[in-house]
């Protein structure tokens, strides 16, 4: 499927592995495998849900050559009911199964459109070459770049819990799920850090950072990429976000990257995609998010 769609980011196995061992999900209920006479697996699905959430997100996909059957109508189909089998009636605000499809792949888009699901949201994926000058935007006075190390990791936690509150779409990461994003083999600590405010010693913006060796064989560049990057509500307004990102493609160059990559939600309102644009990142991709009502 990733050689014909070409996405922007493909699973390797170690985020399979974690598919299957989510501690709020059944692999036996939650997840799909579809295959042919021969035994051949020719499709998939997944649901996975946070505890107390009415938000199911649904993953899923089918082989190139077995597509136009009426397979992915099925899998979406399987998805649904399982999403609904999951509701308890005590979540909170609307339920839905969440879905995210590449802008580009006609016929992802053209499935959920067909099943009734509804556009809720774009998020657009961008690049910046690292050749010639960088930005150099600095700190405020009192502040400094602490680097990502695994006894300030409950700390990068609760500081991401608390920056993305008020985001669109966001729910809190509990401890194992941020166990696993700062574990991952694409994670770069030494590419992430915190934003410390040296009288008190709290954290008042982050950036954490990855890099997908496939890249270079999917866009023709090697690129470290912004995974995670908030700003505490008391810390707004002070130019923290380009100060971290002109900090992170410095990073990035001296360990040879080529370019510089974030994702960012189209709409959100705090400007962030303004801010990146004037700091030399294009747009790359588009994803779409649709959602599916479920009560």
């Amino acid at each position: 499927m990733a050689e014909t769609d070409r996405p922007g980011w493909v699973e390797d196995r170690a985020d399979l592995e974690h598919i299957l061992a989510r501690p709020n999900d059944d692999p036996a209920r939650d997840t799909l495998l579809g295959h042919d006479s021969k035994g051949t697996v020719r499709a998939f699905g997944s649901v996975t849900a946070n505890p107390g959430s009415g938000r199911v997100l649904g993953f899923g996909g089918v082989d190139p050559q077995w597509r136009r059957r009426g397979i992915g109508t099925a899998v979406y189909q399987w998805q649904a009911a399982r999403a609904r089998a999951r509701l308890t009636g005590k979540e909170k605000g609307e339920s839905v199964l969440r879905s995210f499809a590449e802008e580009n792949n006609a016929s992802h888009v053209a499935l959920l459109s067909s099943v009734g699901a509804k556009v809720v949201r774009y998020f657009t994926e961008m690049t910046r070459p690292l050749t010639g000058e960088l930005p150099n935007v600095p700190l405020p006075e009192g502040m400094e770049f602490v680097t990502f190390r695994e006894d300030l990791s409950e700390r990068f936690r609760l500081a991401h819990n608390e920056a993305f509150l008020d985001h669109w779409g966001s729910e809190p990461r509990d401890a194992a799920s941020w166990k696993f994003t700062v574990t991952h083999p694409q994670f770069r600590a030494d590419w992430s850090f915190a934003v410390v405010e040296k009288a008190s010693g709290g954290i008042a913006a982050y950036q954490l950072a990855s890099f997908d060796p496939e890249t270079k064989e999917i866009f023709g560049y090697t690129e470290g990429y912004t995974e995670l990057l908030g700003v505490l509500r008391d810390w707004r307004g002070m130019r923290l976000t380009p100060a971290m990102l002109s900090e992170a493609m410095r990073r990035f160059r001296e360990s040879g990257m080529e370019h510089a990559g974030l994702g960012v939600d189209t709409e959100n309102p705090s400007g962030a995609l303004r801010i990146y644009e004037q700091l030399g990142y294009t747009p790359v991709t588009r994803q779409i998010t649709f959602d599916l009502p479920l009560t």
